[in-house]
């Protein structure tokens, strides 16, 4: 089985749709996209710093671009069934793959948890990480910079989000206790923690109130935050609207995908974080990711290899 991940926000860069560009299959994504960017997602890559990328409402939008426009080059080749997941915000591209949503409507939503996100968050606010520092004593530096751990990923990486003068002096102290790696990620609001609770019920209602269809008999989607099967999108929108506000457990998706029997990944982006998680987790699968590939040819002719497969 071939398993779609969808990235969550990060360090984004000029290149992020120059595989797609120009393919007539991906024009309404970039359309309903403009539509909330004030213009066309391949100029405003170019045209903006990087700072202005990665402010939240842009780098939502644009995460979510990226992964909805590459899948509907190579939509046409996923005849078989297909898993899909989603990290962060990755799960809001992860449900349009899935069925429930039209690529519009998941950039609709996806602009409105953005805009909700910021309004309660707060103009200080941010992510870090912290890799290969013991879960106890990574705990004991939490509660003491007041910070909470977003996303659990493997291999002892931990996001970790809060005031972002509290997630750097964590972070100096982490490194000082011997942490492998920390440092800020380009993420300007603290995703996952208990700073956005109060966005999760007007983001519930949003979503209650979206246009939804019935997942596709030929995707198994499984949720980004504890990798459980996703049956009926009425019933999940509540746990994806308290997403924002709760951790991740992206390991706990990995062994669902595992358990699933996926035998190849490809990570649609941006970037390949995703592939190289995965396939740090899983050895025996065969991961790729979207950007790796120089031509659209290239990676359509991975997929369909993977279907005959």
């Amino acid at each position: 089985m071939l398993a779609l991940l969808c990235g969550g926000q990060g360090t984004l860069s000029q290149q992020i749709f120059d595989l797609i560009a120009g393919q007539p299959a991906a024009e309404p994504v970039f359309a309903a996209a403009a539509g909330y960017l004030g213009q066309d997602p391949r100029e405003f890559v170019r045209q903006r710093s990087a700072d202005e990328l990665s402010l939240n409402q842009p780098s939502q939008v644009l995460t979510v671009t990226s992964a909805l426009a590459i899948h509907a080059c190579i939509v046409d080749l996923l005849a078989d069934q297909t898993a899909v997941a989603g990290y962060s915000v990755g799960e809001m591209a992860a449900w349009s793959i899935a069925g429930i949503w039209t690529a519009e409507e998941a950039l609709r939503l996806t602009d409105v948890r953005a805009r909700l996100m910021e309004r309660v968050a707060g103009p200080d606010s941010r992510l870090g990480y912290v890799r290969g520092l013991d879960r106890s004593r990574l705990e004991r530096l939490l509660e003491k910079h007041r910070c909470e751990i977003a996303i659990k990923n493997p291999d002892q990486l931990f996001v970790v989000g809060g005031a972002e003068q509290d997630v750097i002096d964590l972070c100096h102290e982490a490194a000082a206790e011997g942490a492998a790696r920390t440092g800020l990620l380009a993420v300007r609001v603290a995703s996952h923690t208990s700073r956005l609770e109060r966005a999760c019920e007007p983001l519930q209602q949003a979503l209650d109130a979206s246009q939804r269809t019935a997942v596709d008999s030929r995707r198994t989607l499984l949720a980004g935050g504890d990798g459980e099967r996703i049956f009926s999108a009425s019933q999940e929108t509540a746990k994806l609207a308290c997403q924002i506000a709760r951790p991740v457990d992206w390991c706990a998706t990995l062994e669902a995908l595992v358990e699933l029997g996926v035998t190849r990944v490809l990570d649609l982006g941006p970037g390949h974080a995703l592939a190289d998680m995965m396939q740090a987790f899983a050895p025996s699968i065969r991961c790729y990711a979207a950007d790796a590939f120089r031509t659209l040819d290239g990676l359509r002719n991975w997929i369909a290899s993977a279907e005959r497969a």
